[in-house]
């Protein structure tokens, strides 16, 4: 029976405030354990799968667990070398783009622009995005770096979803709206989460592989990022190709740096404007102004690993929300455009697309 009582919202905003104080408080210890529920989900449907082909629980899970260590071994050490690298290199990279960018001033001087060194310098500086490039990446390894406690909760969060769902069945009795819910809830998670990661792996390759053919240093940490930043839709893909290019620029030029922007053009169009829209199936996006705003609010609160997972995270929420029809209207207010909403309802409800 539910409770006629409504919280007010003034206490509700002040149990927000509590929370998310709480949660910057600990960030330190929430990184590790949001990153562990992040592959959990990811790597749930590939249990699901070893289990529906008859294959026991545990063997599942440890299949599914060594390949997880096996490839987040290789990345770390791979992207570490790299890291490390570009960190000890990034003083020498300054300055070589510090004379590059005087040149440029001098040509556009020469052209009647002129434009203030000091001034332009201060407020846009682009060896920043270099710093950025490999603090966020050094972030992600001193994360990972607590390796063991990530894969053992993965571990046990991948042992306990299977009797989740009828350990909720049996405590809400005949509920079925709610199970229903949550039913429906965690689908839409484990679909978006694992299509996104596969079309971020898929991105990263390619610009691996792009950065690698331009002879532009350290390949693999662009790669990397670029699938780390795959995760914030528009923005990501931007923030990602900045520093790539302007190692580009400093190592071969401007017509070698215009050519790195152009293939990273041209691979974020393919995978992430016609590829992974066609595999979602309909329309999960967010509005580009919560985009934005959940990457300074989560990067706020978590730091790096919170700029990269602030999309996968208010994804859940809308996700959540969608999933009764009480919060709904909160859904359409995060996603990018009712008529687009309107149709993947239309097409949920008609049995055309599975929730």
């Amino acid at each position: 029976m539910e409770s006629a009582y409504r919280w007010p919202w003034p206490a509700i905003l002040a149990a927000m405030v509590v929370i998310v104080a709480g949660m910057r408080a600990a960030a330190g210890l929430l990184e590790p354990f949001l990153l562990a529920i992040f592959i959990s989900i990811v790597c749930a449907p590939a249990v699901a799968a070893l289990r529906n082909r008859g294959c026991p629980e545990a063997l599942a899970v440890s299949g599914v667990m060594a390949a997880l260590i096996l490839f987040m071994a290789a990345a770390a050490v791979a992207v570490g070398a790299s890291v490390n690298g570009f960190l000890r290199a990034l003083p020498g990279y300054r300055e070589v783009l510090d004379e590059r960018l005087a040149g440029v001033y001098a040509w556009l001087a020469d052209h009647g622009m002129n434009v203030e060194e000091g001034m332009l310098a201060e407020q846009l500086d682009p060896g920043m995005m270099m710093n950025l490039a490999g603090q966020v990446a050094g972030h992600f390894g001193s994360v990972l770096g607590n390796l063991f406690l990530v894969l053992l909760t993965v571990a046990f969060v991948l042992l306990e979803a299977s009797r989740f769902p009828a350990k909720l069945q049996a405590s809400m009795g005949d509920a079925g709206a709610g199970l229903s819910a949550f039913k429906r809830f965690a689908t839409g998670v484990n679909q978006y989460l694992a299509i996104k990661s596969l079309v971020s792996l898929a991105t990263g390759a390619l610009v691996t592989l792009w950065m690698w053919w331009l002879e532009v240093d350290y390949p693999l940490l662009w790669g990397a990022l670029a699938f780390l930043f795959n995760y914030i839709p528009n923005i990501g893909s931007f923030l990602a190709a900045i520093p790539a290019c302007l190692l580009a620029f400093v190592l071969h030029g401007t017509g070698l740096a215009l050519v790195a922007a152009a293939g990273f053009a041209v691979i974020n169009t393919v995978m992430g404007s016609l590829l992974e829209p066609r595999l979602m199936g309909r329309s999960l996006g967010l509005s580009t102004l919560v985009v934005f705003l959940s990457m300074v609010f989560w990067g706020w609160v978590l730091g790096p690993v919170g700029m990269v997972l602030s999309v996968p995270l208010t994804m859940i929420l809308r996700i959540a929300l969608e999933s009764r029809d009480d919060t709904r209207w909160l859904a359409v207010l995060l996603g990018p455009e009712v008529r687009e909403w309107k149709a993947g309802r239309g097409a949920e409800e008609s049995g055309e697309l599975s929730p």
